[in-house]
């Protein structure tokens, strides 16, 4: 296991009428995923200015190539990526690298 982490914020534009169907979706996924050892955190927000978007922002031990390689395959991914014609419009991915941190308990 690596030293090193990845973030991913996805941000994702739900189509008319499906956003509450595409969060109880997203819900089931992290759900699944907050079990995988590499699994560090994730939040998820709503875009004040954007009604339909969702954004999530997911923090993983590892590296990009080990992410792909590693979580992207998961079973339970290609059930989630299924559905996911029905429910957005569209999907955006950022790869980042944490450089600094700092506390909060902003959801708990």
């Amino acid at each position: 296991m690596s030293n090193q982490h990845i973030q991913l914020n996805i941000r994702f534009k739900a189509k008319p009428g499906k956003k509450e169907e595409f969060r109880k979706e997203l819900s089931s996924l992290i759900e699944e995923m907050s079990s995988e050892k590499a699994f560090i955190s994730a939040i998820v927000s709503d875009d004040l200015d954007q009604p339909d978007d969702l954004i999530i922002y997911e923090t993983w031990q590892g590296t990009r190539e080990s992410w792909l390689e590693e979580e992207f395959v998961k079973p339970y991914r290609k059930n989630y990526e299924g559905t996911l014609g029905d429910l957005i419009l569209e999907r955006s991915v950022s790869w980042l690298v944490p450089w600094g941190e700092w506390g909060s308990e902003l959801t708990n």
